[in-house]
């Protein structure tokens, strides 16, 4: 499975992110204290939301060979503690409106949305 590491130092909220053998930065916006030098931690998120369901569709539309041209996923997310939702929509071209219907049912299993819809176990340790 995948595996990642984060660093951070003095720079106040910038944080070096490994994963996958790629470096990523990732900050908080100036109204936070941060530098905007790169993405929020939910940004992050919805990034591996965004990515996870494109690329599921690309998989799903090349398996059924059909004339897929493109998917945009748009993402918000919004709420408070204890009631953060996100809204997903997709822009799909190239499909017929029962090939569409069909990948939107589709975008409801990908991996990372079932897992961010079952929740996800987490065990902290001290090295």
């Amino acid at each position: 499975m995948a595996h990642g590491t984060a660093r951070i130092g003095k720079d106040r909220y910038r944080t070096e992110i490994e994963v996958g053998g790629h470096k990523l930065i990732s900050d908080e916006p100036p109204a936070l204290g941060g530098g905007a030098v790169g993405p929020a931690p939910y940004d992050l998120l919805l990034a591996s939301l965004g990515a996870c369901t494109a690329i599921t569709l690309r998989m799903y539309a090349d398996r059924k060979d059909w004339p897929l041209i493109s998917v945009e996923v748009g993402l918000r997310l919004s709420g408070g503690p204890g009631a953060i939702h996100i809204d997903r929509t997709l822009t799909i071209a190239g499909l017929d409106d029962a090939q569409k219907a069909r990948l939107a049912d589709i975008a409801e299993r990908t991996p990372v949305t079932l897992t961010l819809k079952g929740g996800l176990p987490i065990t902290t340790t001290l090295a």
